[in-house]
């Protein structure tokens, strides 16, 4: 009888031993996914709530597309406001900013054709002589006739627009450098091949 009963204790005690072994094992996995949360280099943000939505609702759409292109749309939201912003100090809207940049690119004399500075900055020909003709009046830029060509006009970058459009890059660069500050430098050459392998068959087309 005293050895039934020692077994049947000790079973008793083998299997509680076991249900709290099995506890604490949970208990620890439940710890080690919630630090593995806490720790998780990739934070989550609105476009993981939009795609995980969309998921939800429309399972039978491959939504993936959406974890770039809704970031790259967000991305270039902030980069607006940023250059809005840097322009504004320097008393400079964003289209002005392209005109004086395509010029300053070039270096001296830093002039460009009209149809050379349409070509740049993507805009028709009545609206880019309606910029010219407002820059000339800021002083930014000037007018000359072209040597090669006479009928030609050539628009060439004045002093005060050159100071004016070096202090907006570099208000503008300052800036953009803040927006990437989460990246490690080595990641940033990698996003940026990543973005060129995507955008040029796009620009060539």
């Amino acid at each position: 009888m005293e050895h039934a009963t020692g077994t049947s204790a000790d079973g008793v005690a083998a299997v509680r031993t076991d249900r709290g072994a099995e506890h604490a094992g949970s208990a620890a996995g439940r710890a080690d996914g919630a630090a593995d949360q806490i720790a998780s280099p990739h934070p989550t943000d609105e476009v993981d709530d939009l795609v995980a939505a969309w998921q939800a609702e429309r399972p039978d759409l491959d939504v993936r597309p959406m974890q770039v292109l809704s970031r790259i749309s967000r991305l270039a939201r902030h980069l607006d406001r940023e250059r809005r912003s840097a322009f504004a100090a320097h008393d400079l809207e964003s289209w002005e900013f392209d005109v004086l940049a395509a010029l300053r690119r070039q270096g001296a004399p830093c002039e460009l054709s009209p149809g050379a500075l349409l070509r740049a900055t993507l805009v028709t020909s009545g609206t880019m002589t309606n910029r010219i003709d407002r820059l000339e009046q800021a002083g930014l830029v000037r007018r000359r006739p072209d040597p090669q060509d006479k009928r030609g006009v050539l628009v060439t970058l004045t002093a005060a627009g050159a100071a004016r459009v070096d202090a907006a890059l570099a208000d503008l660069l300052e800036a953009e450098r803040a927006l990437l500050s989460s990246l490690p430098e080595s990641n940033r050459r990698t996003l940026a091949d990543l973005l060129r392998t995507l955008l040029a068959p796009l620009d060539a087309g």
